[in-house]
């Protein structure tokens, strides 16, 4: 939840189109390439970059510095970022290369781990106590995600729903786009997505910031496009070894937030789970085996 570099803020990747617009038409040819594919240019040192680029290293570095960073290291950071979020499935299983399966496990429980390890590390308590108190005062609480980001959607309105609160959930574009119509002042939209952002939740928080709403974004890199648009911003990460991006760090972050609101309104869930007391233990839902 804080952020890994002060030069990467929510505003900058439109601030750096501006100045890359300011680089004269040569120093823009030989830069593009980088922004563009950055995930083949992260590692390279300036010398070696210069080298890839066909020009000379001074010049790398007036170019970084004309695009507002202090240093390359400093650029290196931002194309690490640039990279994560313009990464598809593809990528992040071809990063990994091929091997064993046990050994793709072992990695697999490792990055797993160390996803979890970030949310015990970085995540301020302070700043989920703040989310919680937002969603317990809201009139309503909207969320909106989709494709494999509305299995969190889901999983999160129904705990928001256990304890009595005002909630929508949003997981395709047709309902996202009715239900911020309706938003207003008094309001909480949690738009929830990963690497390049999906454009229903992108413009529903976009459409919700200017209606007055007060928005969050949950995503893995501080240059998401939820970044542009959401009052507060939540970092946690879905790396994987898989095909598929890793919910482990989000799902754990819910938790922490509908733990948070649980308790600002313990009466009123203690009160309704004692109405469900009764359909919990007899139920027809439940399965009874015969005495």
């Amino acid at each position: 939840m804080r952020a890994s570099n002060d030069a990467i803020g929510s505003g900058f990747n439109s601030d750096l189109e501006l100045r890359l617009n300011e680089l004269s038409e040569r120093r823009q040819h030989i830069i593009r390439p980088v922004l563009e594919s950055p995930r083949e240019f992260v590692l390279l040192n300036v010398r070696d970059m210069a080298t890839r680029l066909a020009t000379a290293p001074a010049t790398i570095v007036r170019i970084v510095q004309g695009l507002g960073f202090p240093s390359h290291k400093a650029f290196q950071r931002y194309l690490h970022e640039l990279s994560v979020t313009s990464a598809t499935i593809l990528d992040s299983m071809q990063s990994v290369g091929a091997a064993q399966t046990p050994k793709v496990l072992r990695g697999s429980r490792k990055q797993i781990h160390e996803n979890l390890q970030f949310v015990m590390d970085q995540v301020d308590l302070h700043r989920v106590l703040n989310i919680a108190v937002r969603i317990h005062e809201a009139k309503r609480t909207l969320l909106l995600g989709g494709d494999m980001a509305s299995c969190l959607v889901e999983y999160m309105e129904y705990h928001l729903t256990i304890a009595g609160l005002p909630v929508s959930a949003a997981v395709s574009p047709g309902r996202a786009s009715h239900l911020v119509r309706s938003a207003g002042e008094e309001d909480v939209i949690i738009g929830i997505s990963f690497r390049r952002g999906l454009r229903m939740t992108i413009e529903g928080i976009q459409r919700g910031r200017e209606k007055g709403a007060y928005c969050i974004g949950i995503t893995d890199s501080l240059l998401s496009p939820l970044a542009r648009f959401s009052n507060e911003l939540i970092i946690v990460p879905i790396n994987s070894l898989s095909f598929a991006a890793s919910y482990v760090a989000p799902i754990a972050l819910i938790d922490l937030i509908t733990a948070a609101v649980g308790n600002l309104r313990r009466k009123q869930v203690v009160d309704r789970l004692k109405e469900a007391d009764q359909e919990q233990r007899h139920g027809y839902r439940w399965y009874q085996a015969e005495s």
